[in-house]
This record gives structure tokens, sequence and C-alpha cells, in this order.
């Protein structure tokens, strides 16, 4: 196995963490309650890892990360991820999860389809819930059926995924919205 590094970095939903190896990243942390139990969640999930600073490409990973979760609509697709470690599977899924742009939606049930498997959706949420690098795999884009948010296994559960989908301001139904039928190009009346 390779050597791991790690390194915290401070974003608009808190302490996160990024692990990497020589071929790339091979994990992220969500924010626990404290930086502190942030970094000892890294260093559960990846024994040894040492803590240093962030690679050029790992920066560059880093800002684009902390842009996306202040609202920006940045495209995290061409971020290096190593997951060798992952079943072929799950890969599968992830490559189709990075796919979904800031604040759209799949369902399990759609990227099943999308992989010609329409009968894997609870396989699919399977692997959503063993993803090593949420965020940069976004996990949090993607719903259950007739867009309920489903389960999520960060530190906060389903209230850590509403507040990203919020910030991308994702619509997580089909349902149309009170404001859907506004027309946007008139301005405030004076």
């Amino acid at each position: 196995m390779t050597h791991l590094s790690f390194t915290l970095f401070e974003t608009s939903i808190g302490c996160c963490g990024v692990v990497w190896g020589d071929r790339g990243i091979v994990g992220v942390a969500l924010p626990e309650r404290s930086e502190a139990a942030t970094r000892a969640r890294v260093l559960r999930r990846f024994a040894g890892a040492e803590e240093a600073g962030p690679t050029p490409e790992v920066a560059q990973a880093v800002e684009a990360m902390v842009k996306l979760l202040e609202g920006e609509a940045v495209d995290l697709s061409d971020i290096v991820l190593d997951l060798d470690a992952v079943a072929p599977f799950n890969r599968q899924v992830y490559a189709i999860a990075r796919a979904i742009p800031p604040g759209e939606t799949l369902t399990y049930g759609e990227i099943a389809a999308r992989l010609g498997e329409p009968n894997v959706a609870r396989a699919v949420g399977q692997a959503m819930g063993l993803n090593p690098c949420p965020i940069i795999v976004p996990c949090h884009r993607v719903l259950g059926s007739g867009g309920k948010v489903g389960g999520f296994s960060a530190n906060g559960g389903v209230e850590t995924k509403m507040k990203m989908l919020t910030i991308e301001r994702a619509r997580t139904s089909g349902e149309p919205s009170l404001f859907d039928d506004l027309p946007l190009a008139v301005g405030p009346r004076r």
C-alpha cells in the first residue's frame, strides 16, 4: 500500500478532511462535531496516514470543494481519485454520480438504469453508503424514489445531505415549487 497523507480544511459546513496517496485522493471526510473529531475519523479510516501540507493537486481539489460548499457550481469531475481499493460495481456507481452536476440530482433507480441493471437500486444505495470520497463523488445528489431524501451516512445524516443540497440550490422532488410560475425577468415594483 502506498504512503497516505491527509490535511484538514474549513468549509461552510465545518472542518473536512482529505486523504491522498501517490495515485490520487483516496478519501474525503465530512465534518464531525469538531476538528479533533474529524481528524480522529480520518485516522480511524486511514490508519497510518500522516498529516501534511497538501500537494498542489490536492490544494486545487480542496479549493474546489470549498468553493462548491460556498454555493459555486464547481465541476469536481477532473479531480484524480485512487479508487483501486473500491469494488468494481461501486466504482461504476461513483463514475455515474460524479457526472451529476451541482444543483441536480438522480435517484438510486436512475443510476441503476444507467448501469443497465434497473433492479439494483438497493445495491446503488449501499455503494453510496460506502463512498470514500463524499463531495468529490457527490452521493448527496443521489435521492430515493420519488425525490425522497434517502439516507446519508455522514455525521449529521440527512440534515448534512439537505444542507449540501440547499447550498447547491438543488430541487429534491419533481413537484413544482411555489415560485415556479413567477416571471424571472420582472423586477420589483418601485
